[in-house]
C-alpha cells in the first residue's frame, strides 16, 4: 500500500479548520449591544447592572488599561430556530493568546444572577436546549480590560502598562461579534472525534498497525463530509470513525487521573483586585459545567480565593457551596495561598495551613491531607514537617519539571524533611498545570512517568488557569473519549483525594528523596523586590512579639486578646506571601500597593504591642527593656522584661596604621582598611583569624544581571563571568562608636556603618543603598578562613546544609539559594555566622590559596539587590537598609541565637514595674519558642511552639506560668490533640520533653 500518511494528515487539518469548526454554528443572528465604561475602580455588581448605557458596534475600540465596561447584550431567537439548541457567541475582542492574560467578562442575568464566565478559548452562553422561536434574551456583561503585557509578542519587553498610574488611557480592545447562533451539536461531536483521533494517531509509532487504522478510518470519514452540506453529512462521518474509537486501551496502558483546574496566581501580572474577578469569573464557568457534565470533577486550591468570593460575591459563592457539598467541586491544599516555600518563616508557613485548612473546615466541613502547590518555585527541607503537623501528608507539585539543569529522577516519591519527617509527594509527568487533554500532553505523561514498572497512575491538572476560565467542555468531550481508548492512556475524573489514595495503594514503597525540593531556575526571584521581602520579614517578627506580649498581657493583667485584629493581620501577611508577591515576579502595581499593605500591618502590629507591653509595664518612669527574642539577651530573660541595663555602646574605633580604624571589644578585634573593608577580624578569645589571608569583607560587589528570560525571576550563572568590586571610598570617618563609609557607583549611593558591641564577638553592618541601576546584581561578599565542605542555612523549624563544592551538576545548579536569618560554616570545634535581617539570596563559593598562605576561602555573599526591567520596570529603585552581623568563633547555636537577635530587637517602656516574669522559661538554648499565644478557638488556652533548633537531640523543661502544666497536650498546627501522641510528662518543674533533631512540637494548657 502507498504511504498517503501525510496528505491524509494535511487533509484533516485542513477540513476541520476551513469546513468542520465552522460549521458548528451554521446559523447566526445579530445581537444588539450598548456599553458603559466605569473610570477609576470596578464598581459593585448592582451599579453595573443598573448604570445608563449607549450603542456600541463590532469594530470598535474599548477599555482603557485595567478597566471596566459592562456591555448589554440583547436579542430575540429566531422562530425559525425553535426545537434547535441555541446559544450566545460572544467575542470582547479577544486574541489568539493564552487565555487569562488579555481581556475577560462575567455574564449576568438582569436580576444580578452569575450566569458564566468569557474568555478568549470559552465564548459561548447557551440560550436553551431547545430553544423557543421568539425567546427574547437579556445580559449584561461585566467585562476587564486587562492589558496583555506581552500583546507585542516580545516576552519580558519593559512596559509601563503595569500599573494604573503609568498605563495611560488608550483602548486595549476591538468589540467583536456578538451574536446568537445555532449550536450543531452533532458536528460539534465530529470536531472532537477528528481532534482525538488526529492527535492520538500523531503519537502513535509510524511502524504500527493502530496509527494506520486510524488514518484509514479518518480518511473514509473525510470522504463521507460534503463540504458544501458538513452539517447533513456529519453524522455518516462519525460513523465512519466509530469502531477507531470503540476499541479498547491495552491492560498495561497508564492510568491518568484528570481533575479539573484553573491555577488562578493571586496576583501576578494584574493586581489583587483583579484577582477577586478572575476567581469569581472561572467559578461560575466551573459550577455551570457541573451542571452540564455528570462525571465531571473540579478542584480548587487557595482559602483566600474562596473568601474573596464570600465576601465579594456571593451569589456565586452560593453556587461554588452547593458543588462542594456534592463532592464535585473539591477544596485542595489546605493553605491560604499557594505561598513560596522558601522564603516564609518556620511560624507564617505553620499558619499558611492553620488559616487554609480551618477555613475549608469551618466553611465546607472538609478536611484536606495534600498541599496543592503546583507552580511555586522551589521547596523548603523543612515543609514535610509542617504539612505533618497540620494533618496533612501529601505534597503534588509540577514546578520543578522546569529545572534547566537535571532532570528529576521520580514522579511519585517519599519526600523526606529535616527532621526525618515523610510525606507522599507527586509531580505530574504531564509537566503542566494547564492541561488541555491534547494526545501530545497525555503521550508524553506516559512516555515521562519515571515509575513505570512499579506504578501505572499519575495525575493531570485540566484547564485553563489566571483567569483563562478553567475546563472547557471540550476538554471534558476529549477525555469521554480517552476514558478507554486503544493507544492511549486511560483518563477518568477523580479528585486529588482519590488519586493519592490510589497512588499510595498501589505504590506503597516508593523511592525517598531527602532534603530540599531545589528548582534549578527563578533563583532570583529570592532577590527581587527587596522592599517586599523587608515588610514579609519585618511583619513577621511584629506578629511573633504581638502575639507573645498579647498573650503575657492576658495572662498576667487581664488584658483582652486582640483575636480578630491578629486573624485578620496573619491572612493579610499570609496573602502576600503568595509565589508571584514576594518572590517579587508581579507588576508594579502589585508591589506598590504590598508596600503601602506592610507599612499598614507594621503600625497595627506595633500599636498592639504597645499596648500589650504598656499594660505591662504599668504607669511609671521605670525603664524596661522587653525582650522578644526566645534566648536571654543582656540579662533580660527571653519573653519577658527587665530594668534596663545601661552598658554604653560599642568598641571605640581607633585609628589603623596605614589607614582605617580598628574596633576592638577585648574579644573581636576588627581591621577596616582605609577603603573602608575589613582585612582582619580576629577572634581574640581563639587565637583565630576569620578573614581569608589577603582579601577583605564586607565587600560590594556588582554584577551585569540580564538573564536570557523570565527577568524578575532568573539570574543566570554566566553573571559570575564578570563583576566588579566596590573599592574606591569617598568617605571614610568615625561616626560615634561606628565607622561611617561612603560609596558612590554609577548613579547610586551606598552609606555603611560598622560596629563592634560590647561584650559579644559581632560585627554589626548596617547598609544604605541608594539604588538606581538597571540590570545589575549587587552582592556582600565575605571571604572567610574557613575549610568547610557544607554550610547550614538557617530554613523552617531549623537549617539544612548545601555543599559548597560543585562535584556534580546537582550541586552546581544550586548557585543562588535561599537562607532566612543566617549562614554558617565551620571546622570543628571554630566556625562563622552570617546573619542577617531582611535578605534571603545567597551564593557560597570556596577557592584554594597557595603559597605562604595557603588553605581553603569560603566565600560568603548575601544578594541585595537587583534591577530586573520586566514586569516592573522600576524594580527597586529608591532607598533601601540591610543589616548583617559578621559573627566569628559562633556555634550553630550562637548563628541561632545571633538570627532572632538581629530580627527581634530589645524594646524599651517606661512603666512602674521593674520586671515582667517570661511565661514560658526553657531551660535549653537548643530548644527554641517560635510561638506562644492564645488558642485560636477562643476557649482561652494558651498554645506555645517549640522546636530543637541545633540538628540534634536535646531534653529541656518548659515551665508555662499561668497554666496548668498538668494538662498540656500535644496538638497539631490547628490546636487539636494529637490522639496518637506520647502526651508530655510534667513534673513540678513544668513539662519535660525529649525531642529528635529539628523537631516541632505545639503545646496547648489551660490556663490556671
Amino acid at each position: 500500500m502507498h504511504d498517503d500518511r501525510k496528505l491524509v494528515e494535511a487533509r484533516l487539518e485542513r477540513v476541520l479548520n476551513e469546513r468542520v469548526r465552522p460549521a458548528v454554528h451554521p446559523l447566526t443572528t445579530p445581537l444588539t449591544v450598548e456599553v458603559w465604561s466605569t473610570v477609576g475602580e470596578p464598581v459593585p455588581v448592582s451599579e453595573g447592572l443598573s448604570a445608563p448605557t449607549r450603542p456600541i458596534t463590532t469594530g470598535t475600540p474599548w477599555g482603557a488599561p485595567w478597566g471596566t465596561s459592562w456591555f448589554e447584550v440583547t436579542g430575540e431567537v429566531p422562530q425559525a430556530w425553535a426545537g434547535r439548541t441555541v446559544e450566545a457567541v460572544l467575542d470582547l475582542g479577544f486574541t489568539p493568546r493564552t487565555p487569562g492574560f488579555q481581556c475577560e467578562g462575567l455574564v449576568y442575568e438582569p436580576d444580578g444572577t452569575p450566569v458564566k464566565g468569557l474568555h478568549p478559548r470559552n465564548n459561548y452562553v447557551r440560550v436553551g436546549s431547545p430553544a423557543d422561536g421568539g425567546e427574547r434574551i437579556r445580559w449584561r456583561i461585566e467585562a476587564a480590560s486587562n492589558p496583555d503585557l506581552e500583546a507585542d509578542g516580545l516576552p519580558f519587553r519593559p512596559t509601563r502598562l503595569g500599573d494604573r498610574t503609568t498605563a495611560g488611557h488608550d483602548p486595549q480592545y476591538v468589540l467583536g461579534e456578538m451574536v446568537l447562533a445555532v449550536f450543531d451539536e452533532t458536528v460539534w461531536n465530529l470536531v472532537m472525534d477528528l481532534e482525538v483521533l488526529g492527535e492520538l494517531m500523531a503519537e502513535l509509532p509510524v511502524d504500527g498497525a493502530r496509527r494506520w487504522e486510524i488514518l484509514r478510518a479518518v480518511s473514509r470519514a473525510l470522504d463521507t463530509v460534503d463540504l458544501q452540506d458538513v452539517n447533513g453529512t456529519a453524522q455518516t462521518a462519525r460513523d465512519e470513525l466509530a469502531e477507531v474509537l470503540a476499541a479498547p486501551a491495552a491492560p498495561a496502558a497508564h492510568r491518568i487521573s484528570a481533575v479539573g483546574h484553573a491555577h488562578i496566581d493571586s496576583a501576578w501580572l494584574w493586581p489583587l483586585r483583579e484577582t477577586v474577578r478572575k476567581v469569581a469569573r472561572t467559578t461560575s464557568n466551573m459550577t455551570r459545567l457541573l451542571e452540564d457534565e455528570p462525571d465531571f470533577v473540579f478542584t480548587m486550591s487557595q482559602a483566600q480565593q474562596f473568601a474573596w468570593i464570600k465576601e465579594h460575591r456571593p451569589e456565586v459563592y452560593t453556587k461554588v457551596k452547593k458543588a462542594v457539598a456534592e463532592g464535585r467541586f473539591v477544596p485542595a491544599g489546605g493553605m491560604w495561598v499557594e505561598s513560596d516555600t522558601n522564603m516564609p518563616g518556620s511560624e507564617a508557613m505553620a499558619r499558611q495551613f492553620v488559616h487554609g485548612k480551618r477555613f475549608f473546615l469551618d466553611e465546607f466541613g472538609i478536611e484536606n491531607h495534600e498541599a496543592w502547590l503546583p507552580d511555586t518555585f522551589g521547596f523548603a527541607a523543612g515543609l514535610p514537617q509542617i504539612i505533618k503537623a497540620a494533618g496533612s501528608d501529601r505534597l503534588l507539585t509540577q514546578k520543578i519539571s522546569w529545572s534547566r539543569t537535571n532532570s528529576f529522577p521520580h514522579h511519585t516519591f517519599h519526600w523526606e524533611g529535616i527532621d526525618g519527617t515523610r510525606i507522599f509527594t507527586h509531580f505530574p509527568p504531564v509537566d503542566s498545570y494547564n492541561c488541555e487533554v491534547t494526545g501530545a500532553q497525555l503521550a508524553h505523561a506516559a512516555r515521562n512517568f519515571k515509575e513505570k514498572g512499579a506504578a501505572r497512575r499519575s495525575l493531570a491538572p485540566v484547564g485553563y488557569g489566571d483567569g483563562g476560565g478553567g475546563t472547557t467542555r471540550e476538554m471534558v468531550a476529549k477525555a469521554a473519549r480517552l476514558r478507554n481508548l486503544e493507544g492511549a492512556p486511560t483518563v477518568h475524573w477523580e479528585s486529588p483525594g482519590d488519586f493519592f489514595a490510589k497512588a499510595e495503594t498501589e505504590y506503597p514503597e516508593p523511592p525517598v528523596w531527602v532534603g530540599e525540593l531545589y528548582l534549578e531556575l527563578h533563583r532570583a526571584t529570592l532577590t527581587s523586590q527587596a522592599q517586599t521581602k523587608r515588610g514579609n520579614r519585618r511583619s513577621e517578627a511584629l506578629l511573633t512579639e504581638a502575639e507573645l506580649w498579647a498573650a503575657t498581657a492576658a495572662v498576667r493583667v487581664g488584658a483582652p486578646y486582640p483575636y480578630d485584629e491578629l486573624d485578620r493581620i496573619w491572612k493579610t501577611v499570609l496573602l502576600h506571601q503568595f509565589h508571584d508577591i514576594l518572590p517579587g515576579s508581579s507588576i508594579a502595581w502589585v508591589h506598590r500597593e504590598a508596600r503601602e499593605t506592610y507599612a499598614r500591618v507594621a503600625h497595627e502590629l506595633e500599636a498592639i504591642i504597645k499596648d500589650a507591653q504598656h499594660a505591662l509595664a504599668g504607669t511609671g518612669t521605670h525603664e524596661l527593656v522587653f525582650n522578644s527574642a526566645p534566648h536571654t539577651r543582656r540579662g533580660v530573660s527571653a519573653g519577658g522584661a527587665s530594668t534596663a541595663v545601661h552598658e554604653g555602646g560599642g568598641a571605640t574605633p581607633t585609628p589603623r596604621a596605614g589607614g582605617g580604624h580598628i574596633l576592638d571589644n577585648g574579644l573581636l578585634r576588627v581591621e577596616i582598611d582605609g577603603r573602608g573593608l575589613v582585612v582582619s577580624a580576629y577572634d581574640l578569645a581563639a587565637g583565630r583569624e576569620a578573614i581569608a589571608h589577603g582579601q577583605a569583607a564586607n565587600l560590594l560587589q556588582v554584577h551585569p544581571d540580564f538573564p536570557n528570560q523570565w527577568d524578575a525571576w532568573d539570574v543566570d550563572a554566566f553573571y559570575r563571568n564578570t563583576g566588579e568590586d566596590l573599592t574606591a571610598v569617598d568617605d571614610l570617618a568615625v561616626e560615634g562608636d561606628a565607622v561611617r563609609v561612603v560609596r558612590t557607583f554609577g548613579a547610586s549611593r551606598v552609606t555603611q556603618l560598622l560596629s563592634v558591641p560590647k561584650n559579644v564577638k559581632r560585627l554589626d553592618i548596617d547598609t544604605e543603598v541608594d539604588w538606581h541601576e538597571a540590570e545589575r546584581f549587587l552582592k556582600l561578599a565575605f571571604p572567610l578562613d574557613v575549610k568547610a565542605d557544607r554550610y547550614a542555612s538557617e530554613t523552617q523549624y531549623g537549617h539544612a546544609y548545601r555543599p559548597t563544592h560543585q562535584n556534580t551538576s546537582w550541586e552546581w545548579a544550586k548557585f543562588e539559594a535561599c537562607n532566612h536569618r543566617f549562614m554558617h560554616v565551620d571546622e570543628p570545634g571554630w566556625g562563622v555566622a552570617l546573619v542577617n535581617d531582611a535578605t534571603y539570596g545567597h551564593d557560597v563559593t570556596r577557592t584554594v590559596r597557595t603559597g605562604d598562605a595557603a588553605g581553603i576561602t569560603t566565600t560568603l555573599r548575601a544578594s541585595l539587590l537587583r534591577a530586573p526591567r520586566y514586569p516592573d520596570p522600576e524594580t527597586d529603585q529608591g532607598v533601601h537598609r540591610f543589616r548583617h552581623a559578621l559573627v566569628p568563633g559562633a556555634t550553630i547555636g550562637d548563628a541561632v541565637r545571633e538570627g532572632h537577635r538581629a530580627n527581634l530587637p530589645e524594646r524599651r517602656v517606661s512603666g512602674s514595674r521593674t520586671d515582667v516574669a517570661p511565661l514560658v522559661v526553657v531551660d535549653n538554648d537548643a530548644v527554641v519558642v517560635s510561638a506562644v499565644k492564645l488558642a485560636d478557638d477562643r476557649g482561652g488556652d494558651l498554645v506555645v511552639r517549640l522546636y530543637e533548633a541545633h540538628g540534634a537531640r536535646a531534653r529541656a523543661t518548659v515551665r508555662v506560668d499561668g497554666a496548668d502544666t498538668g494538662r498540656a497536650v500535644l496538638t497539631d498546627l490547628l490546636e487539636r490533640p494529637l490522639p496518637k501522641a506520647v502526651q508530655p510528662t510534667a513534673t513540678d518543674g513544668g513539662i519535660v520533653l525529649a525531642l529528635r533533631p529539628f523537631q516541632m512540637v505545639t503545646l496547648r494548657l489551660p490556663r490556671a
